[in-house]
């Protein structure tokens, strides 16, 4: 899942939704959490680093994932830290 935030040029706002995310960890669904933001790599044709904040949830399985989205802790981020953000992205997979 990656993040743009209202204010790019915030890292106040940058932290508090990192903080955010990491929070998630609780919800006993998810098995691991990585949390970064944009690395000061060269710049290439084939990166992209206008997002903020990145999120890399693993679950066991599906049912996992699902009861995540309605979990408490989830819904209280969302209450919390919605007003950050201006986009969101979400890329689900499985393994292959």
């Amino acid at each position: 899942m990656f993040f743009w935030l209202k204010n790019p040029d915030s890292k106040e706002d940058r932290d508090k939704l990192v903080a955010g995310v990491k929070a998630l960890s609780k919800i006993p669904t998810v098995k691991e959490l990585h949390v970064g933001v944009v690395a000061s790599t060269e710049q290439r044709d084939v990166i992209d680093s206008s997002w903020g904040v990145s999120e890399l949830m693993f679950f066991s399985d599906l049912e996992g994932q699902a009861t995540y989205q309605t979990h408490p802790i989830h819904l209280e981020f969302i209450k919390n830290h919605s007003h950050l953000w201006e986009k969101v992205i979400v890329y689900d997979a499985v393994e292959a």
